[in-house]
């Protein structure tokens, strides 16, 4: 579903990213970790081209990215993408920031969009509060939202830049339960998160950025039980005694 292949980036002089390659097979849920400023946030913003790339290739649904013939917004639409912080439209009641992709981007009329909006609600719990705003909602809420937001476009992948970062601690399990139950359902998932218990529960695979270099690549258990390289052992040894 998603191929990743040789890909290098830079801020100026700076080298962000240093020949990256990896995949993401249909319904496989892939985790990349690391520490902060490593580059796997940039990573996962070059699949879907928010961030341009110098080097290499990525090919998503046997769509290439980097080429000039490719219509991104057309190929965004079809790739979920779900931030730290919500970026849920202030103004809009809950219904409506579900359903207004839906209608502009996909052309879908209202009353498909407004059903497909509130079954997706309905999946994440937030159902009763259709008629809100998003001030209304705790954190937790609004980004169970914002994954509603983006299954709304039957997309092909999600991409999560770390969606439990900005959240109070109590809130982040309700946005990993919706998270678990979509592996469980087969949504093909590439996932930014330093919360390595949901990782282990939930991946297929584990990637480890460090530096902008992917140093690991593996099978989520034989990446947490049958570590070798130390900077993997570095990392895990610090995140898993919290």
């Amino acid at each position: 579903m998603i191929e990743i292949n040789g890909v290098s980036k830079w801020y100026g002089d700076y080298q962000v990213l240093k020949k990256c390659t990896t995949r993401v097979d249909k319904g496989e849920v892939v985790v990349v970790c690391g520490p902060s400023g490593s580059g796997k946030s940039t990573l996962i913003k070059c699949v879907n081209a928010l961030e341009p790339f110098e080097e290499g290739s990525i090919r998503v649904h046997g769509i290439e990215v980097r080429d000039h013939r490719t219509n991104l917004p057309e190929l965004r639409a079809r790739i979920g993408m779900v931030f730290q912080n919500f970026e849920l439209f202030p103004h809009m009641t809950i219904l409506r920031n579900v359903m207004l992709a839906q209608l502009v981007v996909l052309g879908r009329n209202a009353g498909l969009a407004e059903r497909k909006a509130l079954d997706l609600l309905d999946r994440v719990g937030l159902v009763d509060h259709a008629a809100k705003f998003p001030a209304q909602l705790s954190g937790g809420q609004q980004q169970r939202v914002a994954i509603a937001r983006a299954l709304a476009m039957d997309p092909l992948a999600m991409l999560f830049d770390e969606p439990t970062s900005a959240l109070d601690p109590e809130m982040i399990a309700e946005v990993l339960d919706v998270m678990t139950e979509l592996a469980r359902e087969g949504v093909t998932m590439m996932i930014v998160t330093h919360e390595m218990g949901f990782a282990r529960r939930v991946a297929s695979r584990m990637v480890f950025v460090d530096a902008g270099e992917i140093v690991e690549d593996k099978p989520t258990e034989a990446f947490f039980s049958q570590v070798h390289n130390p900077r993997t052992e570095a990392f895990l040894g610090k995140i898993l005694k919290h």
